[in-house]
């Protein structure tokens, strides 16, 4: 068997354990959830450990150039005179993926340690989870568009039922928010991906291809096609390739969520139960940002480089926008939801750049940004559990109460504000670096966007300092008295060695970003090499 394959659905085999284990021993769900997870991120590590470096295996708009590759005939329709259809089970992994794949594993792991708390329905929560878990790692490793799709649209279900059932008093309203939200661009995306697969054909076999490699070469696209780079077709007066990028970035920013596409995010945020939350939060913006840079900058590159300043914009605006929310917020874990805005902002800046350090600092901010939103969810929830109340005012030195959890808490609000030594600082620097570089190598963003950028980190500073010292410092004083006193218990092992573990992982990837950057290096120097007008 392959390893992508085992990879994608080692979660569903463990999931269908899960469904014939009679529920009298419900206790061992979570184990086998865990087990899942673990055999996982331990596949990933063996995969990042056996990724080789070099210009031969950058991947990017080589399928030779991808490992671990697996290509299965999959759909092949006979179309009479029109050829074949020919969908392939095509999956590889370059420098792109293999950094968000191991991340991804990861948080799979710390969210089924979250979800111990979950007590009602405890089946059916467990195998939507591992659902949810196969889906997001098959849109990591799909080269082809309609598996790429598939898997896509296949997290939508299980994150509806997740957060419409277990999540909190108004979970309904969130749940229905996020899908019809997320399923609106994915609507539209489908058009485009038809569009794409009339217009391409396969240079070894002539019929029309989903295949994503292949749809970044502009010599397999047929004359007269509707996105073909030649034809110059319109739709509604606006070139077919303009509105393709569109429509495909929209899908995608809705998931990141940039401003003004992110109202769904607080909502499903405050309302999923933490295990949701950290998903959300550490992988499901990701998968927006890795969609940017896989699908519509990679297919549609001389649009993103025509568009580079309106992306550098909506960036900048998502940064401030989410950094200026998340001080006006008094639920701690909306705050905490609008600093992801704010914090995901850098990475849409990072990719408009079309520079090698800006993509670096693209990807290196998302997957510091999944390990920190993972411990700052997690934090969030231990308080919640204790006492149902998330509200910044009703606490008051915690300090006192909690020292191991206020530990972790500054080592969380410190790190995801760019202090030097953690993952976020590389992250932010890297893509301001980026920004900042743009106009002197290909102008294509003003040096103001970079200014703007650096004052997020300002108002980053300003909204976690401002929360540490309202919640943790002073004298205890809390909205329960001494019930919540007593109740507020400090870390039990199951959270220590929850919360360990990702501390050491953001410290390690700001002492030796090479960890990342490393493997992915080729890739950004092969994407960038793809994005100069040719």
């Amino acid at each position: 068997m392959h390893i992508l394959t085992l990879l994608i659905f080692t979660p569903i085999l463990f999931g269908f354990i899960i469904l014939m284990t009679p529920s009298r021993w419900r206790v061992s769900f979570k184990y086998i959830t865990l087990l899942a997870t673990l055999v996982q991120l331990g596949m990933s590590v063996w995969i990042y450990l056996n990724f080789k470096n070099g210009v031969d295996f950058g991947g990017i708009n080589h399928e030779s150039q991808f490992q671990f590759l697996q290509k299965l005939p999959w759909i092949n329709l006979d179309l009479g005179t029109m050829g074949k259809m020919q969908i392939d089970y095509f999956v590889g992994i370059d420098g792109m993926s293999i950094a968000l794949l191991v991340m991804s594993s990861f948080v799979m792991v710390i969210a089924a340690l979250a979800s111990w708390e979950i007590k009602s329905n405890l089946k059916g929560f467990f195998v939507l989870f591992l659902i949810l878990d196969m889906a997001v790692m098959g849109v990591f490793c799909s080269l082809d568009f309609f598996l790429f799709y598939i898997f896509y649209e296949l997290m939508l279900l299980p994150l509806y039922f997740l957060i419409g059932m277990w999540g909190g008093a108004r979970r309904e309203y969130a749940a229905i928010k996020f899908f019809l939200y997320t399923l609106f661009g994915s609507v539209f995306m489908l058009l485009v991906m038809i569009g794409l697969y009339l217009s391409v054909t396969d240079p070894a076999t002539g019929n029309h291809t989903f295949n994503m490699v292949q749809m970044m070469n502009p010599a397999n696209y047929a004359p007269g096609s509707v996105f073909s780079t030649l034809s110059h077709h319109t739709i509604f007066g606006v070139p077919a390739r303009t509105i393709g990028f569109i429509v495909l970035f929209v899908a995608f920013a809705i998931k990141v969520p940039v401003v003004p596409l992110h109202t769904w995010l607080p909502d499903a945020h405050v309302e999923a139960p933490t295990p949701v939350s950290i998903i959300l939060a550490g992988i499901l913006l990701k998968i927006g940002g890795y969609g940017i840079l896989r699908v519509c900058i990679s297919i549609f590159p001389d649009i993103a480089a025509s568009g580079a300043y309106w992306l550098g914009l909506i960036g900048v605006l998502s940064i401030l926008y989410g950094a200026f929310n998340a001080l006006a917020q008094k639920d701690l874990k909306r705050m905490i939801a609008y600093s992801s805005v704010s914090h995901m902002g850098f990475v849409l800046l990072g990719i408009a750049s079309h520079t090698a350090e800006g993509i670096s600092g693209a990807v290196m901010q998302m997957v510091s940004h999944g390990f920190l939103s993972t411990m700052l969810f997690f934090l969030a929830g231990v308080i919640y559990n204790r006492v149902h109340d998330r509200g910044i005012r009703h606490f008051r030195g915690l300090a006192n109460v909690m020292p191991k959890y206020t530990a972790f808490v500054m080592v969380a609000f410190f790190a995801s504000l760019g202090l030097p030594g953690f993952s976020a600082f590389i992250g932010e620097a890297f893509s301001l670096t980026g920004a900042f570089k743009s106009p002197s190598t290909n102008g294509l963003l003003p040096y103001w966007m970079a200014a703007c950028g650096s004052l997020g980190i300002l108002l980053g500073a300003a909204y976690f300092l401002w929360t540490l010292q309202r919640m943790f410092f002073g004298t205890p004083n809390f909205k329960g008295g001494a019930v919540w006193q007593t109740a507020l218990t400090d870390l039990n092992f199951r959270e220590r060695i929850t919360l360990l573990p990702l501390a050491l992982l953001v410290l390690a990837l700001g002492l030796m970003p090479s960890l990342v950057f490393g493997k992915i290096n080729d890739s950004v120097l092969a994407l960038v090499q793809f994005l100069q007008p040719k």
